[in-house]
Order: C-alpha cells, then sequence, then structure tokens
C-alpha cells in the first residue's frame, strides 16, 4: 500500500539522497555538487552520494533522472547546457519544464571575452571595427558545436553586426590552448578556468558578460559598460528533481538547498570560482531559466544554429 503524499513527506528523508551530475568529474558542476552535498546532507539529516554521469551535454544524466521514481531520493545537478539543450536537440529523451522542478540556482558564473595579446586590440570597440573592417577573418574558438562559448560568440557577433569565423574544438581546453598559442585570436572563457592566464597575461581580458563587474576582474569592464547593453550570458548551475516529486519533498529539498547557498563558505567557494551565488526563490529561478531558454532557442532559429 501506497503511502499518501502529506505522510511520505513526514517520514522523508529515510535513506541516503542521490545527486547525479551531468558533467565529468573536476568541472564547475562536479565541484558545486560536491561543495553541496555535505552541508545539504548534515542538514537533511541523511547522505548525499554524488555520481557522475556525463555525455552527450547533460543528456544521459538528465533522461536517467527524468524516468526515476519522484521520491526525492533522486535528483539532478546540471549546468546552462540545461537551458540549450532544447533549442539544438530536436529530438530530447526528455522535456525540461514537463520532467523537471527545479530546486534553486546555486550559482552564476559569468564568462569572460578574451582574445590573444598579439591581436592588435585592447578594447572591445576596436574588436568590433577590426571585424567590421575584416569581414570573417577573424575566428573564435569554442569547446564545441552548440556550446556555451559557441553561443557567446555567436550572440557577440549578431549584437555588433560583424562576421567571425567559428572554431569548434572537443573541449575547453584544447580551445584554449590554441588560443594562447595564437591559432585562433577570440575566445569567451570562464572567469574561474581563465583568471590564471589573464593574470599571467597570456590572455587579454576585454570585457566579462555579467551585469556589475566581478571582484577578481576588478579593472575588466561589463559589456554594457564596453558598449553593448543587454548582452548578458551566465554559465550557471542548478538542482533539480523529477517533476512528480511531491510538493513537501520539494520544499524541504528547496529550503535546505537555500539555507546551504547563504553560508560564508559557499560564498567564498563560489567568488573563488569566479561566480556569485543566485538570489532568489524557487520561483525566481524558474524564471531565469525561462528567460534563458528563450535567449537560447531565439537565438539558434535566427542563425540556424542545430546539433544533428
Amino acid at each position: 500500500m501506497l503511502l499518501a503524499p502529506c505522510v511520505f513527506a513526514q517520514t522523508w528523508p529515510s535513506k541516503p539522497i542521490v545527486l547525479v551530475v551531468t558533467y565529468p568529474p573536476g568541472g564547475t558542476a562536479d565541484i558545486m555538487a560536491r561543495t553541496i552535498s555535505t552541508p545539504l546532507g548534515q542538514i537533511l539529516g541523511t547522505p548525499v552520494v554524488v555520481e557522475n554521469k556525463p555525455g552527450a551535454s547533460g543528456q544521459i544524466a538528465a533522461s536517467l533522472v527524468a524516468k526515476s521514481t519522484p521520491d526525492g531520493y533522486t535528483l539532478m545537478l546540471d549546468a546552462s547546457s540545461y537551458s540549450v539543450n532544447p533549442s539544438l536537440y530536436p529530438n530530447l529523451p526528455y522535456q525540461p519544464e514537463r520532467d523537471f522542478k527545479a530546486l534553486g540556482i546555486l550559482a552564476l558564473y559569468p564568462n569572460v571575452l578574451l582574445v590573444n595579446p598579439s591581436l592588435p586590440v585592447r578594447t572591445v570597440k576596436e574588436l568590433i571595427a577590426l571585424a567590421k573592417a575584416k569581414p570573417n577573418a577573424i575566428s573564435f574558438a569554442s569547446s564545441g558545436n552548440g556550446s556555451a562559448q559557441h553561443l557567446a560568440g555567436v550572440l557577440f557577433a549578431n549584437k555588433t553586426k560583424i562576421e567571425m569565423q567559428h572554431v569548434p574544438y572537443k573541449g575547453a581546453g584544447l580551445a584554449l590552448n590554441d588560443v594562447m598559442g595564437g591559432q585562433i585570436p577570440v575566445f569567451f572563457g570562464s572567469v574561474g578556468s581563465t583568471i590564471q592566464y589573464i593574470e599571467s597575461k597570456k590572455l587579454l581580458a576585454l570585457a566579462v558578460t555579467s551585469n556589475k563587474r566581478v571582484p577578481s576582474l576588478q579593472e575588466v569592464p561589463t559589456m554594457a559598460e564596453a558598449g553593448i547593453p543587454s548582452f548578458e550570458i551566465y554559465e550557471w548551475n542548478a538542482l533539480f528533481a523529477p517533476a512528480a516529486t511531491p510538493k513537501e519533498v520539494v520544499q524541504k529539498l528547496s529550503a535546505a538547498i537555500a539555507k546551504v547557498s547563504q553560508r560564508e563558505e559557499f560564498k567564498e567557494r563560489v567568488s573563488k570560482l569566479g561566480g556569485e551565488v543566485f538570489q532568489g526563490d524557487t520561483e525566481v529561478a524558474e524564471r531565469f531559466i525561462k528567460q534563458q531558454m528563450l535567449q537560447w532557442s531565439t537565438l539558434a532559429k535566427d542563425k540556424l544554429i542545430s546539433i544533428d
């Protein structure tokens, strides 16, 4: 006999919770999962076990969690690809808005527009001027077709009315190496993974894609300050539960996540990665995710971006 939802919620949790991460160990998503798992488990009174299920831009993990029993014991930590995939993959094995409930966004990580110092530009305006003078002569690297770096470059070109050549790589590390080596001059990277190269002068930072300056790069202007208004791009991490998870369990999970995200040690960890803790409850989080989906779907349709 099944327990009524209210009775189940009162007894929940009674066993460990599995937090499925959509990306492999070592990246920001994995770091966030392991940063939040222990304190989250302490608040809920049960262990939170991290399991990495990488592949297909998060689709493998998302499909697994979407089909899991909606009892609050299988959760997902995903990245901003969650809002991009519906625009790029016509046959997803899940539907984000139908199959998942957002429990909370942990942090926002702005990108930074980077150039190799050998490129004769020192500001965003100079980059735009050079690109307009030489259409399609300037290339930008990305970690692959449909990646955050790819879409950032397309959005930048779209908003500034310039033409650049996209050069996709099999991973951000390979792309970054060639940008630093001078083979490709332009790259949109995460602050956390590129700040060491900015500080060592191997890369020049022209602007950050957040609505305010990044504490670790105070001298670098925002895109708005550099002359491109309404240009905000964030990579982000959020926790999700299957959509049919009982409301009372969702509320318990969301409240616990909110408590962890306000702890100083969590804020410090996010700051060291070049990000900022997300401000807002689950309703604000869901609005943000819907806005992200609209932004990328519009761009994908306008520029005919798709992944076969």
